[in-house]
């Protein structure tokens, strides 16, 4: 038995491998690279560098390896781009993950993880949000991912897989053994960003938008660590394994914290004051996403033991710095 991780040398997916690694799972890699680095994982895991959307490649991996299980993380995930560029979105998250999911039916996979969002959801505010409300992501981002959803549903009412979808809410920190962390050059996300800032790494950052319904006029979000998400993933994959039924499950804390109180942590962290500017709002950010993770934690089991904004950013922050040291 051996379960295939693509996108597994990215931020999300290489903690996943690291986590499945721990616990003497046999793991394959697929990975394109493209945000990915061979280097942040263990030297036992096997790597094969190619495209999800490529169907004969994908089965020559599955068939080298005796492949039973597969964690599909491979994805582009930066909202602000998938409005100015929708078709790539499409074609990269839902086109390639067609071809990925009917590979894997052909080739016998018996069970799929899927590395969803909470774009899917949309423009939410007020309560947390639970799985039963009804979906309307405002970005390709969001609609992306949540015709994946739909893919996979129809696939395994038709040819018996089974899984789970884990709509992720916002994730951030690092490895607590510095083995891994957001390591991509170009940061999208407000963790990363922050603690580049306080590095001296940019000379600022900005906030997006001070006029929302929050208590502060700024974005309000469910800040997840990524060692508890990928917890998350190895505790889906004991639920299946032990033939639990097919589930959405949202993967977050279920309390927000706004970008200013965000900042103003990353401040007290690190002990360095530095700027943050205001800026307009961004194409499709919704003001309030927080998660309700009632359902989560009884049917996986769950139990995060990282619900702490500061030691995400004390997380984040030293990984950065490490990787900041590496490249000089």
């Amino acid at each position: 038995m051996a379960i295939l991780v693509t996108g597994g040398a990215g931020y999300i997916g290489s903690h996943m491998v690291l986590a499945l690694a721990d616990a003497g799972e046999k793991v394959v890699v697929i990975d394109n690279f493209s945000t990915g680095f061979p280097w942040l994982l263990p030297p036992n895991v096997a790597i094969r560098g190619g495209d999800v959307g490529d169907a004969g490649f994908v089965t020559s991996v599955i068939e080298e390896f005796g492949i039973t299980e597969l964690a599909h993380f491979a994805a582009k995930i930066v909202v602000p781009e998938s409005v100015s560029n929708p078709m790539l979105y499409y074609g990269n998250n839902t086109a390639k993950s067609r071809t990925l999911f009917e590979t894997a039916i052909k080739c016998g996979v018996e069970r799929v993880i899927f590395s969803s969002t909470a774009a899917v959801y949309g423009d939410v505010s007020g309560d947390p949000v639970s799985e039963d409300i009804l979906v309307n992501p405002v970005s390709p981002y969001g609609r992306s991912k949540l015709m994946t959803e739909w893919m996979l549903e129809d696939a395994a009412k038709a040819h018996g897989l089974s899984y789970v979808i884990l709509r992720y809410f916002n994730v951030a920190g690092a490895d607590p053994k510095g083995r891994s962390g957001q390591s991509f050059p170009i940061a999208t996300h407000l963790i990363k960003i922050a603690v580049q800032a306080a590095l001296g790494m940019r000379a600022k950052m900005d906030i997006f938008g001070t006029d929302y319904a929050t208590p502060d006029g700024t974005c309000v979000r469910d800040y997840i660590h990524v060692t508890d998400l990928a917890q998350a993933h190895v505790d889906a994959l004991s639920y299946l394994r032990s033939g639990g039924q097919n589930a959405i499950l949202n993967c977050g804390y279920g309390r927000g914290f706004s970008v200013k109180e965000v900042v103003d942590v990353v401040k007290a962290v690190t002990k360095v004051d530095f700027r943050a500017d205001i800026g307009p709002r961004r194409a499709g950010d919704p003001a309030t996403i927080v998660a309700k993770s009632d359902k989560i934690r009884a049917t996986l089991g769950w139990k995060p033991k990282h619900d702490d904004l500061e030691e995400i950013v004390a997380a984040a922050y030293a990984w950065e710095a490490k990787l900041k040291a590496r490249n000089a």
